[in-house]
Parts: C-alpha cells; structure tokens; sequence
C-alpha cells in the first residue's frame, strides 16, 4: 500500500510570473531617475515592505530605509505595478503576504561623447608591394612605415 504524498507547504507564497530575472527587468525598464536626485547626485538603495493580497495586486507599501530627493516614491510606484500569481491553497484561504526589496538607484552613465571625422582628411591610400622571397633569410630592418608581405 502506497502513502500519499503530501504538500509540504501548507500555505503557498506568491510567484512572480517570469520569476526574479522577470522582475528584475520590470524595474530596469519602469524606473525614472528623479531630477531632483540627479540634481543631487544622489545614490543609494530604497529598502520597502510590500503587502500582496489573496488576488495577486499589491496594496500597500512601506520604506524601511528612505533615499529622499523623490526616489522613495519612485521605488513605491514601480511597486504598485507588480502583479503575482498566487497559488491556490486549502479551504480557499484569502491571505495578505508581506515581502521586502531592495531596489538600487545608480547614477546614469554619461553618453560618450560622438567624434565625427571627416572623410576629406581621413588618408585612403593604400599601397602594396610584392618582392620575390630571397633565399637567404635575413632580419628585416625595422623602419616608422607598414609594409605587407606576400609570399607565392
């Protein structure tokens, strides 16, 4: 006679669709750098405390370690727009989660900066030279110029 098999979680957590990789590229699209921040040269890590119902939605949210200069709020609108998949539990319990993240403010990366060349001063002339290969070997002398060599 075969036991049964039982769940061993009794109550399941919320799963991000995608998983973390998924979130994590939720926020690296939604995030808006605050101007006041970059006016500040702000950088840092907005630590909140989210609260998942039983349909997936997020409905509220805490910062546990504030930034300021307006990234506080942007942290907590990027978490308003997760949405979980809950699994569904026993006796159909509707059940409030809490979870914590981090998420990171950098600096932006200055664009470098373009170098346009003009075409009239860039040289485009190439020449080649083909000698026979002597028998001896020597050394070639070592001079400021390029040449190639072509063997046949």
């Amino acid at each position: 006679m075969h036991k049964e098999l039982k769940d061993k979680h009794f109550i399941k957590k919320p799963i991000f669709p995608g998983g973390l990789k998924a979130m994590r590229d939720l926020i690296g699209k939604e995030l808006k750098y605050p101007p006041e921040a970059i006016a500040a040269n702000v950088e840092g890590t907005v630590y909140l405390r989210y609260n998942i119902d039983h349909k997936g939605q997020v409905t509220s949210s805490k910062i546990l370690s504030s930034l300021g200069y307006g990234c506080d709020k942007e942290a907590q609108r990027i978490v308003k727009k997760f949405k979980f998949d809950v699994p569904k539990g026993p006796r159909k319990l509707k059940l409030k989660f809490h979870k914590t993240i981090k998420i990171h403010f950098r600096l932006p990366k200055e664009a470098p900066k373009k170098i346009e060349l003009n075409p009239s001063k860039i040289p485009t002339q190439i020449t080649y030279s083909i000698k026979p290969r002597p028998k001896t070997s020597t050394p070639p002398k070592k001079t400021n110029s390029y040449s190639y060599t072509i063997k046949y």
